[in-house]
Parts: C-alpha cells; sequence; structure tokens
C-alpha cells in the first residue's frame, strides 16, 4: 500500500508564482503544510492574497537566493521539521545568450541566482530535513542542462541548469548517510512567464506531475535526474 504522504511539510521556493505557486497551492489544499519561500516582501503579499483560503497551512519566507545571510536567517527562523524541499525559484538570464555574443555580467547573476542560489538554501535547510523519516530534496533543473541535448541559444541558462545539476550529484553523496533523498527535476517546457505562451504544458499538469514523483522518491532514486512524469533524463 503507498504511503499516505498528504499531511507532509514541504518547503517551496519561488512560490509566488508559476509552477511553485502551483506546488504551494496543491499541497496545501490536499492538507499538507507548506512554507512557501518567496524574493521580497510583496511577492509575499500577492501570496497571501492568492492562497488565502489556505492561509491556515501555509508560512511564508522572504529572501533573495544571492542573499546567504538572508537564507541562514530564514532558516533560523523555521521551526520544525521538513519532508520536502522543493529549490523551484529561478531565472531565465540576459537577453545575449549564444556563445559568440554572451551578456558575461548577466551570466554570472544567473549562476547566483540559478546554480548557488539552490544550493544556499539546501546547506541552511538541511537540519530541518535531517528530522524527518523519509526526507526528500528536488533542485527544479531543465533538461536544457543536459550535455546529451546540443544547442547553442539560451547558452548561459542551460549551463546555470548543468552546473545546479552537478551540484545535486555532490549532494546527493554527502547527505546520503543522513537518508536524504536528492534529485534534478525536469518540469516539463510549462506555460509559466518563462515558458511562454506556446509551451505544450499547463502548470496544472507539470504541477501534478512533480508531485507524484516526489511523493514516490525513494532513497533508491537520490542523485538521478528525473521529469515530471517520474521518466530519466539524460545527463
Amino acid at each position: 500500500m503507498a504511503e499516505d504522504r498528504t499531511a507532509e511539510h514541504w518547503l517551496v521556493t519561488g512560490a509566488n508564482r508559476g509552477l511553485g505557486l502551483e506546488l504551494t497551492r496543491r499541497i496545501a489544499a490536499r492538507g499538507g503544510r507548506v512554507t512557501a519561500c518567496v524574493r521580497d516582501e510583496a511577492a509575499r503579499e500577492t501570496l497571501a492574497r492568492t492562497l488565502a483560503p489556505f492561509s491556515d497551512r501555509i508560512k511564508t519566507l522572504a529572501f533573495d537566493q544571492r542573499d546567504g545571510a538572508a537564507i541562514r536567517a530564514a532558516a533560523a527562523a523555521h521551526d520544525g521539521p521538513l519532508d520536502v524541499l522543493v529549490a523551484n525559484a529561478g531565472a531565465f538570464g540576459p537577453q545575449r545568450q549564444t556563445p559568440l555574443d554572451l551578456d558575461f555580467a548577466g551570466a554570472l547573476d544567473l549562476f547566483e541566482v540559478n546554480s548557488l542560489g539552490p544550493l544556499r538554501v539546501a546547506e541552511a535547510f538541511l537540519p530541518a530535513l535531517r528530522k524527518t523519516r523519509a526526507p526528500r530534496l528536488a533542485f527544479v533543473s531543465s533538461e536544457l542542462g543536459s550535455m546529451a541535448l546540443t544547442g547553442a541559444s539560451s547558452i548561459a541558462y542551460r549551463a546555470s541548469k548543468a552546473a545546479l545539476n552537478k551540484y545535486m550529484q555532490g549532494l546527493a553523496l554527502e547527505v546520503r548517510t543522513h537518508g536524504i533523498c536528492v534529485v534534478s527535476l525536469h518540469p516539463g517546457w510549462v506555460r509559466t512567464d518563462m515558458g511562454g505562451p506556446n509551451a505544450p504544458l499547463s502548470v496544472e499538469e507539470s504541477g501534478a506531475g512533480m508531485i507524484r514523483v516526489l511523493d514516490g522518491l525513494t532513497m533508491a532514486d537520490t542523485g538521478r535526474f528525473l521529469d515530471y512524469r517520474g521518466e530519466t533524463v539524460a545527463w
């Protein structure tokens, strides 16, 4: 019999819009608790208005993923265990991102957000994950970060997700003895502000799939790169 995970406590970054908002809504609607992380107070207010019916199940924290001190302070303010951490917040990066026309400053900032930011969050909240029986940690990545998928466009974004995948592999090894399952998770090409209107997937379809995958993870999956259907993505 499948384990009932509906009462678990999740932490979701980038929770005020797109996939982060959908994950937060779905977990709260099924009876779980969510620590919803946003970038600033304006985003916190937007989230509170949007998910007002679930206010008793949602706690918000505000920090910028570039700011390690703010993330550590948020983690110190968090009380209790976490069952699932979804490092979802990210950005697409500068307009100029081909190998022959790259906004270098913009690319470096993108690495701060997409690659180092999720690792900062993971490190800060690991103590809370260690307090639960079957903790799971997902870095929301992209198939564009796969070295098996060639392409010269969006090169800074691709590289930032490839770096995130490598951090995931290393972290999975480091925390394996604590029983923490760590994966990279590709949500598919989704109709969000980042994905655009022509993407084939709705946030509802992707969000539901991601939750099914995260609910079913075991230590046999740690270190894997999966998509929202639970299928393996090539490195």
